[in-house]
């Protein structure tokens, strides 16, 4: 009987927190994170933002993330990307501009089987949260860096491949960044990564603006969803102070 109550208080903390929320997920941190990320204030957790993973991450350390919430009508105001159980769990947070979609993607960190959240502040004032569960053998956040094990990497640094891609009438950029991504949980190796990206059009309009942090993978890939622009130029900046710039056209058919 004892064992029996030890193993239903075990599984009944996630399953209160998802009857006290509504919370898709079984997480008992979605109230600190609630309160960390979106300051508390009023959300819904809507299934018009579909968050995509892989239903289980073979690589923990390239986790593929894809936001789509081009369901939800209106604009929005920023969107929050995180992963609750993560030691980082915050991976970037995007302030939109005129002429980007709501569709991102990107490949992220994973430690140990979590939810992986995306909030959009809608215009109605209200986060609107999209939830996906992944799982994971684990260690994706803590496992030696590849990137540190290729030579030359340093030359490599800040360089950006990628092309802009004609699809259903927008167009859809996709860029990928050579960079460590460093995250400070390696002995020996401090936090070094891209802190900042702007994604700007051919008059230097900010398409996209986003702060990222050490959750997204080494070597990052993103991928956007723009209207009317054939043209675009990517702007990097990492907490070293070293910045990068290229210019990303539309890819040749």
């Amino acid at each position: 009987m004892h064992r029996r109550a030890l193993l239903l208080g075990a599984l009944g903390l996630p399953l209160l927190a998802r009857a006290a929320t509504g919370d898709p997920m079984p997480s008992v941190v979605w109230d600190y994170h609630h309160k960390r990320l979106l300051g508390g204030e009023p959300f819904i957790f809507d299934e018009r933002v579909k968050v995509s993973v892989p239903p289980f991450a073979e690589d923990a350390r390239q986790v593929p993330v894809e936001i789509d919430a081009r369901a939800l009508p209106g604009r929005y105001g920023k969107l929050l990307l995180w992963a609750e159980l993560n030691p980082i769990p915050h991976a970037l947070t995007l302030y939109p501009g005129e002429g980007l979609l709501p569709l991102l993607a990107v490949r992220i960190r994973i430690e140990q089987a979590t939810p992986v959240r995306a909030a959009l502040l809608g215009d109605d004032g209200i986060w609107h949260v999209g939830s996906a569960w992944v799982d994971a053998a684990g260690g994706g956040c803590t496992a030696p860096s590849v990137v540190r094990a290729q030579p030359g990497w340093e030359k490599r640094l800040g360089q950006v491949r990628g092309g802009v891609f004609a699809r259903r009438g927008d167009e859809r950029v996709r860029v990928q960044i050579s960079h460590p991504m460093d995250n400070g949980l390696i002995g020996g190796i401090p936090e070094f990564y891209i802190d900042h990206a702007e994604l700007r059009d051919e008059r230097g309009e900010v398409l996209a603006r986003l702060d990222l942090y050490p959750a997204v993978s080494e070597n990052p890939s993103l991928t956007f969803e723009v209207r009317g622009h054939r043209r675009t130029t990517l702007w990097l900046r990492d907490n070293n102070g070293n910045e990068f710039s290229a210019a990303i056209a539309a890819a040749k058919p």
